[in-house]
This record gives structure tokens, sequence and C-alpha cells, in this order.
């Protein structure tokens, strides 16, 4: 009779430790770099880009000498979210904004990763492939948000990182009173300084392509519509759908309206009650839809990484091009590697740092 008992106990025992191990291994997966990446050439500016000193900088700056582009108005500041899964794709992104705009060293970037993040090794990581690259690197308390995220359509969607858009203007510092955010799952083909500098009029918080040929009701539940005060959320605008992976932010405007706590509360409502499907979008859509400043469709052609379930590929959207964007379940890193790319990820290729095994090797 003993033995039995033993043999069982000593399955579990080894069921238990296997589980450990995969959790551990898969955890270590997130946060480990494996790849390693070339070093992107260094871009200069052209002579009628404006200099950038110290004498501009305001009273809000930090008093260290490396600050000064990061308070200043003259910049263009660029905020990406970093992670090791997306590395890659952010390297492409960094790649194409510097690549195409005329004054490169007059872009601030601010990354923001996860604080169970190796934060270090995303730095490092990072400056090895752009040693002249402008960059200050900030972390995001994902406790702040997953208390509030709800399960979505795509298990993506729900990364905790994947909402530190909606905590700009309180994780980077007061003096960036404008920032351009970008996914990681994009490369630009234009100067960046033209979408940086779209008017934001006299109150608008932000500016996006928006699509208002869109099913807009598709993006809420039948919860949502048969609510009768929820139904008026848009009673007094025009709500179009637009894309949250590319926009121009005013942060001052922000953080004057504290629209961060709005996007919360339309999250703790939906822990109450379901009311939408598609992660951290539709919160941006409840506070911001029909308020926005269109920007041309050519600076997000959003959708190339298909649809969120079966990822299949797209062409572009008619018009100029200014910024593709794989928006969706297909990444073309991740279909170039597995032998079946989409013609449209040839476009991205080209960016790409990934050292290849041959290059190691030569």
């Amino acid at each position: 009779m003993l033995m039995p008992r033993l043999i069982r106990k000593l399955t579990l025992l080894f069921t238990l430790l296997f589980l450990f191990l995969s959790l551990t291994t898969n955890a270590a997966a997130t946060t480990t770099i494996t790849q390693q990446f070339k070093e992107a050439p260094q871009f200069y500016n052209s002579p009628e880009c404006p200099s950038i000193d110290q004498d501009e900088i305001d009273s809000e700056a930090e008093p260290d000498g490396d600050n000064t582009i990061f308070c200043s108005e003259h910049a263009v500041h660029v905020a990406m979210t970093l992670d090791a899964a997306y590395i890659r794709g952010s390297m492409a992104a960094i790649l194409s904004v510097l690549q195409h705009t005329s004054c490169p060293q007059n872009i601030a970037f601010h990354f923001v990763a996860s604080a169970s993040a190796n934060a270090s090794l995303l730095r490092a990581t990072i400056s090895s492939s752009f040693p002249y690259l402008k960059f200050r690197a900030y972390t995001f308390d994902d406790s702040s948000v997953s208390g509030l995220i709800s399960t979505s359509i795509r298990s993506a969607l729900d990364c905790p990182l994947n909402y530190a858009r909606s905590y700009l203007a309180n994780i980077l510092p007061l003096c960036v009173r404008r920032v351009v955010y970008l996914d990681s799952d994009l490369v630009l083909v234009d100067d960046i300084a033209k979408l940086a500098a779209t008017p934001l009029g006299e109150k608008s918080v932000l500016a996006a392509p928006e699509y208002c040929n869109a099913n807009f009701t598709s993006y809420f539940t039948p919860t949502f519509w048969s609510n009768p005060s929820l139904s008026l959320t848009f009673a007094d605008r025009r709500p179009c759908y637009f894309n949250t992976g590319v926009m121009v932010i005013d942060l001052d405007r922000w953080r004057e309206g504290d629209y961060t706590t709005k996007i919360e509360e339309w999250m703790e409502l939906q822990k109450r009650m379901r009311i939408y499907e598609l992660g951290s979008l539709p919160p941006f859509l409840l506070v911001f839809a029909g308020d926005i400043v269109p920007v041309d469709h050519k600076w997000n052609q959003h959708g190339l990484g298909g649809d969120n379930f079966r990822g299949l590929c797209r062409d572009l959207h008619p018009g100029p091009v200014s910024l593709l964007h794989w928006s969706g379940k297909g990444k073309p890193w991740a279909r170039l590697d597995a032998n079946r790319p989409c013609p449209l990820d040839a476009l991205w290729a080209p960016y790409d740092l990934l050292q290849t095994p041959f290059a190691l090797d030569s």
C-alpha cells in the first residue's frame, strides 16, 4: 500500500515542479532579450534645423546638463513603450523615425517599460544599436492599472503596458508639453516633425487620423447601447473611430483635464458591466471620440497586421503613405521569420536591425 501512495506523491511533486519551471521560463522569456541587433548609422541635422540650447529650458527642467533636449519646445518628443516581446519592432520604428526626419538630432525619445521588466537590459539594447540616440527610460507600475483591466478578445491587448499611453502625462516630466505617441509595430516613411506640428486649436487634447466610415457602434456591446444613460455619452458629438497607436497629445491640456482619471472611470465601469471587448481602445473612444483634431489618413495606414483573430494579409488604404502600421494579430517580423510574409511586410524589412546568424558568423 505504501508504494502506490509514494508513487502518487512523487508524480504530483514532479508535476508541480514541471509547472513551476514552465512558468519561470515563460516569465523569463518576457524579460530577456535573446536577439542581437546591428548598430544603426548615425543621422545628422540638416542646416536649417533649429538649435537647442540651455537658454530656452524652463524652470521645470532638472539641473543636469543632459536635460536640455528633454525639456525643449524645439525638440520633437516621441513616446513609445518598450518590452522584450516587441523590442525588434521598436528598433525598426526608431530607425525609421531617424532616417526620414530632417532634424534627427532634435528628437527626444521617451521610452516606457514595465517595472517588472529588465529596464537596464532594454536601455542597453537601445544604446548598443543607437549610441547617439537621445532618450530616457521610465518605469510603469503595472499594479496601477492591472486591477482595472478586463479580458479582451486577444490576450496581447490585456498587457498592462498596453495601457501606459493613458498615463504618459503622469510618467513624463512636466516640462514635456506635447508628445507624439507611437506603437512599436510601425515604420515611418515621412518626417515625424510634420506630424508633431499638427495644430491642436484652442482646446483639443489630441490629434489622430479618424475613420468616420467605420461602424462605430461595433466597438461597444449591446449592453452599452441599450442603457439609456450610457448611450447618451456621444449625444453632443459626432464620434468616429481612431487608432490609438499614433497620436499627437497635448500633455498640458491632458493634465489640466485629468483625462487619465476619466479613462480609469470607464475601465472601472467595464469591470462591473461589460460595455466593450477591445482592450485599451474603447476607453479612449469614450473620452475623446468626436473631440479630436483629425489628421490625414496617410499618417496611420493601419491594419496591416490583419484582424485580431487570424492576422491575414491586407492591402494599403487608397492614398499617400507616411506611416505603415501593422496593427492586428500579424506582425511583420514574425511572418518573415516563419517564411510566410505578406507582400507589405517587405516594406518593413529594410528597417529590421536584427543581427542574423550569418552576419554573426562573418
